[in-house]
Parts: structure tokens; C-alpha cells; sequence
């Protein structure tokens, strides 16, 4: 059965744009779980724009749901996730002029860099995931790194608007997760993700879980957090009925 990893950054970027302490990212993180998300997801960038250290910390405490902790790969945020020690670390790119997670990590083009960083967080007891796109080369650095999982990057899939495009895209993250599946590595996906688009995913039996935020934060403005989650959780977990 895949799982559902729910990204709370949003709340948190409701609650900097006023300075103040509302919405609280744990409060959510608490109403997630209740609702049978099976994770949580955070990224603790760098210029802390969303996301604080001490929602971190509160977080590890309180929830008793996986906790995914997006990171650059960087020595900084490092020393905060083996502090913390989230059930999972997933390496990121990220530049401080974007709004999002532009792309996936260049793992073959700094393999050192990045092997070197899951070392780090290896020796520290942490399982590493690294956020690629579905690239098979990517997909074989990421072995060779001796990462434990990727996450593949549904960017390209999610903004198609073409069938044809979009059959393109599905094929590509289909081959990266078989490779991947083939190679030891456990596989989720996420990014652009939606109610609309996450369906043919779901044929992807290697993909084990989905991590999935703006579409879910952004659907629980009208419906609230709990029914949010649901329906994502139907939608992923629908199976159909073979003839």
C-alpha cells in the first residue's frame, strides 16, 4: 500500500508572512496524523523562510509520524539533522532566489560532494534519500553514493498540459523507478503533485510513497486538513478493479 508524506512548509509560510506565531506548522503536523497521513515532511532551508529550528525540534517530539526532513547539502543543516535525527533525510538543490524546488540534485555531477554528505549522515544513524529526476544516470549515482532511497522529481510530469507530453514524462519516471527498485533503492516522488494528476502515478508500483504538500495545504483552505488528507490518501491508495 503506498504512503502518503504530507510537506508542511506551507503552514509555515503563512504563519512568517505575519511575523507572529499563527498557524503553528505542529499544530498541522498533529491534525496530518490524525487524519492517517503516514509522514511529514519539512525543509529547513537555509535562510529559514518557512520552516525554524524550533518547530524542528518540537516536531521529533510530539509527532509520532516518520519525519522527513528536506535539506541542502550542506554542512550547516547538517549538524542540525544529526541533532534532531529525522527518520529520513532527503538532499535537495536549492538556490535562495527560488520560490520552490526548481529541479533535482546533479548527483553525478558532484558525487564526491554528495557521497561525502551522506556519509556524514549515515555515520550519524540517519537514512538518506536524495530528490533526483528521472534520470537513469541520476538514477545510478544515487547507488553509487550508497544512498538508501530517491525521491523522484514529478516537476516535468505535473506542468505538462499535453497528452502526449504527459505520457512522455510518466514513461520516464516509470524507467527510473524500476531502475532504481532494481538497484536496492527504496523510491517515493513528489513535487507538482496534485487531486487531478496523481492518479496514473499510482501504477508505478515502485513508487512507495508520495510527498505532497501545496496541493493539500492549498485544498484545506476550503475544506480543512483532515478531509484534505483523506481524499489524497483515497486517491492514492485507489486500486482498480481488475476485469
Amino acid at each position: 500500500m503506498p504512503r502518503l508524506g504530507v510537506n508542511i512548509d506551507h503552514i509555515a509560510t503563512l504563519r512568517q508572512a505575519r511575523g507572529g506565531y499563527e498557524p503553528d506548522p505542529v499544530m498541522a503536523a498533529s491534525l496530518v496524523q490524525l487524519a492517517g497521513a503516514d509522514g511529514i515532511v519539512v525543509h529547513l532551508r537555509e535562510d529559514r523562510r518557512h520552516i525554524q529550528d524550533r518547530d524542528l525540534m518540537i516536531l521529533r517530539e510530539t509527532v509520532h509520524l516518520p519525519l522527513n526532513l528536506e535539506m541542502a547539502a550542506e554542512e550547516t543543516i547538517a549538524k542540525v539533522a544529526l541533532t534532531v535525527k529525522p527518520d529520513l533525510v532527503t538532499l535537495v538543490p536549492e538556490r535562495r532566489q527560488e520560490l520552490t524546488t526548481e529541479g533535482g540534485l546533479g548527483v553525478a555531477e558532484h558525487r564526491d560532494r554528495i557521497q561525502a554528505m551522506v556519509q556524514l549522515l549515515h555515520d550519524g544513524g540517519i537514512p538518506v534519500s536524495l530528490f533526483i529526476d528521472p534520470d537513469l544516470n541520476q538514477v545510478k549515482a544515487s547507488h553509487k553514493v550508497h544512498a538508501d532511497a530517491i525521491e523522484l522529481h514529478t516537476g516535468k510530469y505535473a506542468n505538462t498540459r499535453r497528452a502526449s507530453d504527459q505520457n512522455k514524462e510518466l514513461e520516464d519516471l516509470i524507467q527510473a523507478a524500476k531502475l532504481a527498485a532494481k538497484l536496492g533503492l527504496r523510491v517515493s516522488a513528489g513535487h507538482g503533485l496534485n487531486y487531478r494528476n496523481i492518479r496514473p502515478l499510482t501504477s508505478i508500483a515502485e513508487i512507495e510513497e508520495y510527498n505532497i504538500g501545496h496541493s493539500i495545504i492549498s485544498h484545506a483552505v476550503f475544506v480543512g486538513l483532515d478531509r484534505a488528507v483523506r481524499e489524497m490518501q483515497d486517491l492514492i491508495r485507489y486500486q482498480p478493479a481488475q476485469g
